[in-house]
């Protein structure tokens, strides 16, 4: 049986717990030597997820920008870049995003529902398996597994991260906590409602807590719970 990946979930949020605000512009949550550690963990992963909404709103292209840490990713027998992941049930994806036009492989995890439609709009951009009747994360991360992924990067949005705290399938929390408040209750949370494993008196383990400028970053293991 293959072995689940070791997930990482990693956002940039305001001290109100916001990751944007309401405006059409994307909020810039986080500074120049922070956009750096992400791109290493980045190069540290075998496979980068975002949701599709996600993917639709930021259009992120979602690679390895270090050409340094892409040649060592090389020089260690790796791909240039990680697998890139989305998870969509409805299959509304563009083939005009630039998540499909850069880096390496991708793979869309969808439904049986629309595993078709993903097809007939990707054609060759990427690779397209369906999990079953309803998307299972841990449907997900065995599909993952059995790909050789060990280390998967989860970067949003709010609904993903939600779910992977809820089904308790977040082995670390990567939080970069910029010094904004954003206050707009329509904006994107990176945490939103649902029953969390242990409930509200269940203490994380944190295992790192760094400035890095006038970003306060801060690594929990989720999973390592005490009442």
């Amino acid at each position: 049986m293959s072995t689940r990946p070791y997930v990482i979930l990693s956002a940039a949020m305001s001290v109100d717990g916001y990751l944007d605000d309401a405006s059409p512009d994307r909020l810039r949550l986080s500074n120049e030597p922070d956009f750096d550690r992400v791109d290493q963990v980045r190069a540290e992963s075998d496979a980068i997820l975002i949701g599709a909404n996600t993917m639709r709103l930021d259009n992120p292209r979602l690679l390895v920008n270090s050409a340094e840490r892409r040649a060592q990713r090389v020089a260690d027998g790796k791909p240039e870049y990680p697998l890139k992941v989305t998870v969509t049930r409805t299959g509304d994806l563009s083939a005009d995003l630039k998540f499909w036009h850069y880096g390496g492989d991708k793979l869309v995890v969808t439904v049986d529902s629309a595993v078709e439609k993903v097809r007939a709009t990707l054609k060759e951009l990427a690779d397209v398996v369906s999990v079953g009747r309803e998307l299972d994360w841990g449907l997900v991360l065995d599909e993952l597994g059995r790909r050789g992924v060990e280390r998967l990067m989860v970067e949003g949005g709010g609904t993903i991260h939600t779910q992977l705290m809820a089904q308790n399938l977040a082995d670390e929390v990567h939080l970069a906590i910029a010094p904004l408040l954003v206050g707009q209750p329509e904006a994107a949370r990176f945490l939103m409602t649902a029953h969390y494993p242990g409930g509200s008196t269940a203490r994380m383990k944190v295992l790192e807590v760094r400035a890095i400028g006038d970003i306060v970053f801060v690594r929990y293991a989720p999973k390592e719970r005490t009442a």
